[in-house]
């Protein structure tokens, strides 16, 4: 099969398409032919450190979308030619190939109405953003959330679920992104380069603070947020943990919660890799009746995904990038 072949860590922009194998699937697992995979900053940032698990040539890529070629002996709920969408094992060989496998309790089945580019766009950024929301913070009705970087990826859908759920939403963006984000249904949004956030979340939420926090920045952006959050208020944290100790006071309690949606697999916890099904299968629900937008701004080629990963890299492209296979 072909497979974009990353030849040894730090060489992911060197990446070229190349023949290898075609995997089988173990009892539990199942064959992909894989449509669509969508291009995250994790392609690259794993791509460059590499990881102790991998035999090379590697293939990235963890959001897969396509069609069951073959089923492993023990799975009973996948048939060859359901269409299908899931988070792949970043310990494994992913998505960017013509062929792909993964555990079948973690794939959720596509409707027809929902197209493969559309659905690769989910499962690194809006499964993330899912699990902050609602298995994290337990987001509810009428509360306010301050979402920092609204114009990524994990940031889009975040806003999206928020309001689907009937948040108030703040969230940090570029002054030129703006517009961009209100569209998604921010109720607001502050210039993180030439507003202070904290200020200015206290000053919309009349001094109380917002009642969650999602930070996708890291350490220092996620140490700075604990001052907008309200009494009891939570942050949800995914690329840096806050300085915790300095902020614990009986006067004011906050909770925290880490976010690591893709370390499930290593867990060896089979009932948390189900809770992957369980939140895409109501994202695929979520998208087909038009609820939440698939943020895809450009379709490319297998060929193409290292100049894609070098446009996500210079933080220069907003929105979903996607590889057509």
């Amino acid at each position: 099969m072909k497979a974009l072949l990353l030849q040894d860590k730090g060489q992911w922009r060197d990446m070229q398409v190349g023949e290898v194998e075609r995997p089988s699937p173990a009892s539990d697992e199942i064959v992909v032919q894989v449509k669509a995979a969508g291009l995250n900053p994790v392609d690259y940032k794993t791509g460059e450190n590499g990881s102790p698990s991998w035999s090379y040539p590697h293939i990235l890529g963890l959001d897969v979308a396509g069609i069951v070629d073959e089923a492993g002996s023990d799975v009973t709920n996948f048939t060859k030619g359901d269409r299908v969408v899931y988070l792949s094992d970043m310990a494994k060989k992913g998505g960017f190939a013509e062929y792909a496998v993964i555990k079948a309790h973690t794939v959720s089945k596509l409707p027809e109405s929902v197209s493969f580019e559309d659905a690769a766009a989910l499962p690194v950024a809006a499964y993330t953003a899912y699990q902050a929301l609602f298995f994290k913070l337990h987001a509810q009705k009428d509360k306010t959330i301050l979402i920092h970087a609204g114009a990524g990826g994990v940031g889009g859908f975040a806003i999206q679920l928020a309001k689907y759920a009937g948040l108030t939403v703040i969230t940090t963006a570029s002054q030129k992104k703006h517009s961009y984000v209100k569209d998604l249904g921010a109720d607001y949004a502050i210039d993180y380069k030439t507003e202070d956030f904290v200020e200015k979340t206290k000053e919309l939420t009349n001094g109380l603070g917002v009642d969650y926090v999602l930070d996708t920045v890291g350490r220092e952006n996620a140490t700075k947020s604990l001052d907008t959050l309200a009494y009891n208020g939570q942050i949800a944290f995914i690329a840096g943990q806050p300085e915790m100790n300095e902020s614990i006071s009986f006067a004011h309690p906050v909770s925290f919660h880490h976010v690591a949606l893709g370390s499930v697999y290593q867990s060896g916890n089979t009932a948390e890799e189900k809770t992957l099904k369980q939140i895409g299968d109501h994202l695929v629900e979520l998208l087909s009746e038009g609820k939440i937008t698939s943020l895809v701004e450009k379709v490319i080629s297998l060929e193409e995904v290292p100049e894609g990963l070098k446009e996500l890299e210079s933080r220069s492209f907003t929105g979903k990038m996607v590889a057509r296979i």
